[in-house]
């Protein structure tokens, strides 16, 4: 049996470094007018030439998915997704990046990298990082449920795809 009050100090003190760095990130002016949670949804097509169906995509970025719809509906006025056929299925549509989507994505995720690069590294060396990478890796591979499954798909994906494109 863990000590409780341990176990509880370290989610306090995990959970308010994330949502500090998340904070400054989402202060920072490098979006190019993009909310968050749609540079998350340009990241996750990034991996997907094929594109994503809109339940996985909501999956993929935790949105619901009547909340996915109105932001796709958004990006693709931008220009910056499309709907495509699903050859699986006739009936479905898939969301994939358009070719100024995937630029945007680019160039907004090496600001992101750089800015998450700069945050961490302010009080982590190499050695650190790599500790809390695998630290956090550990908590997702144990976490339990459905959301739990289709975020270690993610976060498998992600890191194989996009070794130095993080999201905030």
């Amino acid at each position: 049996m863990h000590d409780v009050r341990m176990a509880n100090e370290t989610w306090e003190a995990y959970y308010r470094a994330q949502a500090t760095i998340a904070r400054e990130l989402i202060d920072a002016d490098i979006w190019e007018g993009l909310l968050t949670r749609e540079y998350a949804v340009l990241f996750a097509l990034s991996a997907e030439p094929e594109g994503l169906r809109i339940t996985e995509l909501g999956d993929d970025v935790l949105i619901t998915q009547p909340g996915m719809s109105r932001l796709i509906t958004r990006l693709e006025a931008r220009g910056l997704v499309e709907r495509v056929e699903d050859a699986a299925d006739g009936r479905a549509r898939r969301i994939r990046l358009t070719p100024e989507g995937l630029a945007t994505q680019r160039r907004v995720g090496a600001r992101v990298a750089q800015r998450v690069t700069e945050a961490l590294g302010r009080s982590l060396d190499d050695d650190q990082l790599r500790t809390l990478r695998d630290l956090s890796l550990a908590l997702l591979a144990g976490a339990s449920g459905v959301a739990a499954e289709v975020q270690q798909r993610a976060m498998r994906r992600n890191l194989h795809d996009h070794p130095v494109d993080p999201r905030p």
